[in-house]
């Protein structure tokens, strides 16, 4: 079981990856009517939080900058924003680094079980990997939201 979550972590980064690559850098500020958020924000909100989940889950040190919190953490908003944000380029690479570190995962790493289950609003994860599934059903959403955000600039 545990080599399946490494394995749909990995294909879904490689998704999100493919259709991240595939739009235009001039759409990722565009924030589309009925979205409180961009594109290059939901790519840097998948990115923080995977770092995130990465810490909490395996005890990983953050590999992305401090400046990412402050841009994409939950409650953020690019009309918040009072500097630039990454570019596209510099996104995909921390996807792609991120995606060389999925390789690291171990199936023993998920069955590690923290002194205290981790709590998360009324859920509560008891193992590293139900903590990381829940990271990758996170990235799904906002990968749903990428897609959706598109259609509606398409339209």
């Amino acid at each position: 079981m545990s080599e399946m979550i490494i394995n749909t972590a990995k294909t879904i980064r490689q998704v999100v990856l493919q259709q991240v690559n595939a739009i235009p850098e001039e759409r990722f500020d565009v924030q589309a009517a009925g979205f409180n958020n961009t594109i290059r924000w939901n790519v840097g909100h998948i990115i923080y939080w995977m770092d995130r989940y990465a810490t909490l889950s395996f005890g990983s040190p953050t590999a992305i900058p401090d400046l990412y919190e402050t841009l994409f953490n939950s409650g953020t908003k690019p009309s918040d924003w009072t500097f630039a944000p990454p570019s596209k380029e510099l996104l995909v690479e921390m996807l792609t680094a991120q995606l060389s570190r999925l390789s690291e995962l171990t199936p023993a790493m998920l069955d590690d079980k923290p002194s205290t289950p981790y709590a998360l609003g009324p859920f509560q994860f008891h193992t590293a990997g139900e903590l990381f599934n829940f990271a990758l059903i996170h990235e799904a959403i906002h990968l749903g939201t990428i897609s959706s955000q598109l259609k509606v600039l398409s339209s």
